[in-house]
């Protein structure tokens, strides 16, 4: 049985992949194993792009069919959204952040994660945050 913890490796699993390919791959891998997963790239000054980071979650895992268009769903995937980006605020308040976003979803468990590359320049630090909702 998939739990949040398969949930939400999965989740980290697709925000780590280098590349759109990988991403694919690990769809497909997840989609037999009955998790549904998305990801998408951000980046951008940290504070200016809060908002843009949780819609797009909220908007990629519409279009990979995780969620449907309701209130308590979307509200799932931004709130969890939500706390993975509290998690690092910490470190990217000022600086500039680039990274991707990954989203899985196995019955009423949703996991977001986003891996930060945060900084200036190339003296980045890493980071990955992590939500998880029940929906």
């Amino acid at each position: 049985m998939m739990g949040s913890r398969e949930v939400a490796s999965a989740a980290i699993r697709v925000a780590l992949s280098k590349d759109r390919e990988e991403e694919k791959r690990l769809h497909g891998a997840y989609a037999q194993e009955g998790i549904m997963t998305a990801g998408v790239d951000f980046g951008g000054e940290f504070i200016t792009s809060i908002t843009k980071m949780i819609e797009r979650a909220v908007v990629a895992a519409k279009r990979e069919g995780l969620i449907e268009e309701s209130h308590g769903e979307e509200g799932a995937v931004a709130g969890a959204a939500r706390e993975a980006i509290s998690q690092i605020m910490n470190k990217a308040i000022g600086l500039n952040v680039g990274g991707k976003i990954g989203i899985a979803r196995c019955d009423d468990h949703i996991s977001v994660a986003m891996f930060f590359g945060v900084g200036l320049l190339h003296l980045n630090e890493m980071a990955i945050g992590l939500g998880h909702r029940v929906i």
